[in-house]
């Protein structure tokens, strides 16, 4: 268990990203209030505070578990900063300021440095830990809807603005950044799983995310142009089976009965775009029928505008959308069995903590009971 230069420069990379996609989604509203686009400037807008606020609850109620574990209470501070959006720098702050001092100042051999630097690497990785579930979250809620809105605005008025284009590319990072991270920090954190060997399985893992994404995304944006109250009846089921799915497997994320029910609502709102491994079991048939809902739905949707095209919709905008789709879907598939199929690094059952100057490495960590792969 270490923490990096390396991984000290990602973390950096992280909060860039994290600022840019402010900074443009705010841009991208903006242009559509002054341009007379209330409904996408409002939708947009609305992205960004759900994300926002649900993830400034969840680190605020992370802030006020851990500081009780410690036998400390939580500063009102704490409390004003998560108010005004500001948990998520918060964290990046304390973060970056000891990751600093254990990747780059760390360097004393001595015994009972080596001990206060174990420990104080733990306490960076935590942290990092914590921000990457963060960030997943965001991802999740407000990145891939405005990803979702603004192909669609792109496509509806067949031009895009600087702005739109920018909010593409950097959505698709963040989507794309938070998932790997996401992933290494999983792994880091929980030592009796077994990290990536190489950057291989790393590769493979996000390609098979981003491109059934893709597909999926692109499949929804043909589906609003077909019938928008359609496409949101589906989306909203979906959303709903994903929550009930979540109460099914009684997730036990939260230590409030508040907090983990909007746990379980946020899991149902991610499984809307993509599959994650809610309760740490097998899940080979639950994904099995997952993915093969999913290029069902896929395949109505595209079979529909097929048979039936639509007048409004530029055909020669539809032929290359719909081979993307086809194509990134069977992509997708296709490095999803690979994935677990060669390159899952499984989790070992004969995996031992380890174990440092006679004391085991606690893995009954946050994580532990996140989402996983």
């Amino acid at each position: 268990m270490s923490y990096t230069k390396w991984n000290f420069m990602m973390s950096v990379l992280g909060i860039i990203i994290y600022v840019f996609d402010l900074i443009v989604d705010t841009w991208v509203s903006v242009r559509f209030f002054h341009e007379g686009q209330y409904v996408f400037g409002i939708l947009t807008v609305s992205f960004m505070l759900f994300g926002t606020l649900v993830v400034q609850c969840f680190s605020y109620s992370w802030f006020k578990t851990d500081l009780k574990k410690a036998g400390k209470e939580s500063p009102r501070c704490f409390l004003l900063l998560h108010c005004l959006q500001g948990g998520i720098f918060t964290r990046y702050w304390f973060a970056l300021k000891k990751g600093y001092q254990v990747a780059f100042k760390c360097s004393s051999k001595t015994d009972n440095f080596l001990g206060e630097q174990i420990d104080l690497c733990k306490e960076v990785i935590a942290r990092v830990t914590d921000l990457s579930m963060l960030r997943l979250f965001e991802t999740y809620l407000e990145g891939c809807p405005q990803l979702v809105l603004q192909l669609y605005v792109a496509l509806e008025l067949e031009q895009a603005s600087i702005s739109q284009y920018a909010a593409i590319g950097i959505s698709f990072c963040a989507i794309s950044w938070s998932t790997l991270d996401y992933q290494v920090s999983l792994r880091k954190s929980l030592p009796d799983k077994n990290v990536f060997s190489g950057p291989c399985p790393k590769f493979i893992y996000l390609f098979y995310k981003l491109f059934t994404l893709l597909s999926w995304m692109l499949s929804v944006v043909l589906l609003l142009f077909s019938n928008v109250k359609i496409a949101l009846f589906l989306l909203l089921s979906l959303w709903f089976l994903g929550i009930l799915w979540a109460f099914k497997k009684q997730t036990q994320f939260c230590a409030s009965t508040s907090m983990e029910f909007l746990y379980r609502v946020v899991v149902g709102f991610i499984l809307i775009f993509t599959f994650f491994n809610i309760k740490g079991q097998n899940t080979k048939c639950p994904m099995s029928c997952y993915y093969t809902v999913r290029v069902l739905a896929t395949s109505g949707i595209l079979a529909v505008f097929w048979v039936c095209p639509l007048s409004v919709f530029n055909l020669d905008y539809f032929l290359p959308i719909s081979i993307t789709v086809a194509l990134t879907l069977l992509l997708g598939i296709i490095f999803l069995i690979v994935y677990y199929g060669t390159l899952h690094p499984n989790r070992s059952k004969e995996t031992k903590p380890d174990e440092i100057d006679g004391k085991p490495v606690p893995i009954d960590c946050r994580m532990k009971y996140f989402i996983m792969e």
